[in-house]
């Protein structure tokens, strides 16, 4: 039995192979046991109330919900309420979070950034650059590394706070990480991915448009030619940071 606090992993995609998925996808790159990681799917039961002080810290996975969608179901609306309170908290409380893909635009809407879809990318790999030279979680991961994305919004702007600072951008989207006071993480990207686990995503979501059909084979192919062990590095970083 572990004798650290477990991190607490917030799902939101109703079909169990996904969810497990997401799972063991986070515990790889975090070089952690997947029960050191607890994982609560919003979709099936509320959150609750969370008692941050029984965890080493928060992450937030991906989601087949997009903040713009005008016509929200109650359980989505349910889920950015539970979300955005609980981000809300780690934030005035600068308790660590890690928030990927989906988790960026939870965490950016908490601080008032605003969304757009200007800035998709279809799912496939891309490389990023790190704008910030100095920082924990980032750690030695150089100047440029591969990674994974694939998104229908992502942010246009942040709002001018001094506790915001833009970590990584990008060619087609430029706010690719960025931080919110000293433990805050958010990333456009997805650490915790593999070429294998994009390759599952996207043939479980084939329906969903993160790519077109014509070059759905060609994403997949494509994912396989890039090196993600910088990526997994920041998950991995930010376990050994926190954990406690």
């Amino acid at each position: 039995m572990s004798t650290y606090r477990p991190f607490l992993l917030l799902s939101t995609r109703s079909e169990d192979e996904a969810a497990a998925e997401e799972l063991e996808s986070f515990a790889n790159a975090m070089r952690v046991d997947q029960g050191d990681i607890e994982q609560h799917r919003l979709e099936q039961k509320d959150l609750g109330r969370v008692d941050l002080e029984e965890y080493s810290g928060v992450l937030l996975g991906g989601s087949p919900f997009n903040n713009l969608e005008l016509r929200k179901s109650s359980l989505q609306l349910r889920v950015e309420r539970e979300i955005g309170t609980l981000v809300a908290e780690c934030i005035d409380r600068d308790f660590p979070v890690l928030g990927a893909c989906y988790g960026i635009g939870a965490i950016g809407s908490v601080i008032g950034a605003t969304l757009s879809d200007e800035h998709a990318e279809e799912a496939g790999p891309v490389t990023v650059s790190r704008a910030e030279s100095d920082d924990a979680v980032l750690g030695t991961t150089p100047a440029t590394f591969d990674t994974l994305v694939g998104h229908k919004e992502a942010l246009s702007t942040l709002p001018d706070d001094p506790r915001v600072t833009v970590l990584v951008t990008g060619e087609a989207c430029p706010t690719q990480m960025f931080r919110v006071g000293q433990n805050v993480y958010a990333t456009q990207f997805h650490p915790e991915l593999t070429a294998e686990g994009l390759e599952f995503r996207l043939r479980l979501y084939a329906h969903l448009g993160y790519t077109s059909l014509e070059t759905f084979e060609t994403q997949i192919a494509r994912a396989y030619d890039y090196d993600y062990t910088a990526n997994n590095q920041i998950l991995a970083n930010f376990a050994q940071r926190y954990r406690r």
